[in-house]
């Protein structure tokens, strides 16, 4: 058996502690997230510290955090207004996800900088991306602050599903025509390469 390198994480500084977290939990799905500001500017960002946390509500959580005291207009806006939606982009759409999490001032629209569609949700006054495969109407129920960071993580309630036609067959949602992107270590992403099917396993009910 070969020797294991120890590091503690009490000598590691955030930005090394953060490269070797985001190496070491992969891959991540991509949260792609529009929020508008109280000047009605349509703010979008990635983030790949992103789950659900409920499917009854069904809930999803982003963790975000914040760099020099100044939390990303994506924070700011959501705990302003309690509204959000949330993206799953596909393969063609992997070079506007990279190019979002370039940071602009508030008062500009990454949307628009990057010839985005949107069109009106149904539930909240976010507009959500028209060519997604999926997209979810949220409202915030949650805020919790994290480490010495105080990265928040916001945990909001799905109003809404809108599903791209024949991405959902029979009640479940086909991955392979989700074909959604992931985010690895540094400026890289991975797609779903060769999916494993097993068969399911069934727990025995204790007597």
């Amino acid at each position: 058996m070969s020797a294991a390198m120890e590091l503690d994480p009490a000598t590691l500084a955030t930005e090394a502690s953060y490269r070797l977290l985001t190496g070491i939990v992969v891959p991540r799905p991509v949260a792609w997230v529009t929020t508008q500001s109280a000047a009605g500017v349509v703010n979008l960002a990635p983030f790949s510290a992103f789950t659900f946390v409920s499917p009854k509500p069904p809930m999803l959580a982003i963790s975000v955090g914040h760099k020099v005291g100044t939390y990303k207009d994506t924070a700011r806006n959501i705990l302003a207004t309690e509204e959000f939606v949330i993206h799953m982009a596909d393969r063609a759409l992997l070079e506007p996800v990279h190019l979002s999490s370039i940071e602009h001032p508030p008062e500009i629209s990454e949307v628009e900088r990057l010839g985005l569609a949107v069109t009106p949700c149904t539930r909240v006054r976010v507009p959500r991306l028209r060519d997604v495969p999926v997209a979810m109407e949220c409202r915030l129920r949650h805020c919790i602050e994290f480490g010495d960071t105080r990265s928040r993580l916001l945990v909001g309630e799905v109003l809404m599903f809108h599903i791209r036609e024949g991405v959902l067959q029979d009640g479940k949602i086909d991955t392979e025509r989700l074909d959604p992107i992931c985010r690895i270590a540094g400026p890289r992403y991975a797609t779903l390469g060769e999916i494993i099917t097993m068969a399911s396993v069934r727990q025995t009910p204790k007597s």
